[in-house]
């Protein structure tokens, strides 16, 4: 389905919990009716809840921060790693609490300093929910009113070309690695771009994967109509048609893993960021401007995530599936400890 109506998103990790939790003795009870809630209890008989892919496995305080872009950056950049340059601006509401005052004016004289195209996103929402890239102040305003009128903080962060990658780590070890690619479409000379996307649509459905293309998405109507397209172009064979600037999977990115060609230089700067934002498990985003089989040379950190969600990787294939399995293995065990 293509649509402003969304699928009932399935309880991924639910059921990989229920799966696997026996090879340990572990049992699972979940809430009947979604499923999306449960009690693992253990052999010795501990118990723990969870909810969706959040466990006990990070501490409250660091998963808190983790969740806020802005407060995490903040430590990032005070442990030294290279982020996004940006700034936090605030909602009228917000902004009669709070001094120094950051309004979305302010925002816009911001976004004009650093220079055009930048992208603005809301701090605390996740799943690349508004993440937008805007160039010009028509649309910085049309998106952060957007923002403001659903979230207090927005950020405007400088736009950073180059290779998209999350790195998952748990307890000191990368548990996967993978190039993420923003929602596109490829051209056959005869289909238009609706068509296209629905066939897309059809090879999720197929595989199970249960990312559902938002036709309605302001971003990609924006894109269309800065291109001078429409839903009816049809693209020339071989064309690549990139549908929106973020590279969310859940906003039907690709994937491409590279676990097993990751380089120690971005091993070592996942696994050291992730201890010194005192987290065990933790999804790094990077932006880099080489592959990441190479040397590290010039990277910035998106962001971080304490719990990462893995459905739309597991769904690249069964290498990708059996690792998702191991990793939630070792959550299990880690918090049976």
């Amino acid at each position: 389905m293509l649509a402003n109506q969304k699928n009932e998103r399935k309880a991924f990790v639910s059921e990989i919990i229920t799966r696997i939790a026996p090879r340990i003795g572990a049992k699972v009870f979940l809430e009947a009716e979604y499923g999306y809630v449960g009690e693992i209890t253990f052999k010795s008989g501990k118990k723990v809840l969870f909810k969706d892919r959040n466990f006990n496995i990070n501490p409250q305080g660091s998963s808190e921060i983790s969740r806020d872009k802005k407060y995490s950056d903040f430590f990032l950049k005070h442990f030294g790693y290279a982020t996004s340059e940006g700034q936090s601006f605030f909602n009228a509401k917000l902004n009669e609490r709070v001094s120094p005052k950051r309004t979305i004016d302010d925002g816009y004289k911001y976004a004009c300093m650093i220079g055009f195209p930048v992208i603005i996103k809301p701090n605390n929402l996740s799943q690349g929910t508004f993440v937008t890239k805007v160039y010009n102040k028509r649309e910085y305003y049309s998106v952060a009113r957007k923002i403001l009128s659903r979230v207090s903080v927005m950020l405007v962060q400088k736009y950073y070309a180059g290779l998209d990658y999350r790195i998952v780590v748990l307890d000191n070890e990368i548990i996967s690695a993978y190039q993420r690619i923003p929602l596109f479409v490829t051209g056959n000379g005869k289909s238009s771009i609706i068509s296209l996307i629905k066939q897309k649509q059809k090879m999720f459905n197929k595989i199970d994967r249960d990312t559902v293309i938002d036709i309605t998405d302001y971003r990609i109507l924006s894109k269309l109509k800065r291109l001078g397209y429409n839903w009816e172009t049809v693209l020339s064979k071989n064309q690549k048609l990139f549908l929106l600037d973020n590279a969310n999977l859940s906003t039907g990115g690709d994937a491409i893993d590279v676990t097993d060609k990751i380089h120690p230089d971005y091993k070592n700067l996942a696994i050291n960021i992730t201890k010194d934002m005192c987290l065990r498990m933790c999804g790094v985003d990077l932006i880099i401007s080489d592959s990441i089989a190479n040397p590290m040379k010039e990277y910035v950190i998106i962001e971080i995530n304490s719990a990462p969600g893995l459905d739309n990787y597991a769904s690249i294939g069964k290498r990708q599936k059996i690792i998702v399995d191991k990793l939630y293995l070792k959550v299990l065990k880690a918090l049976e400890e």
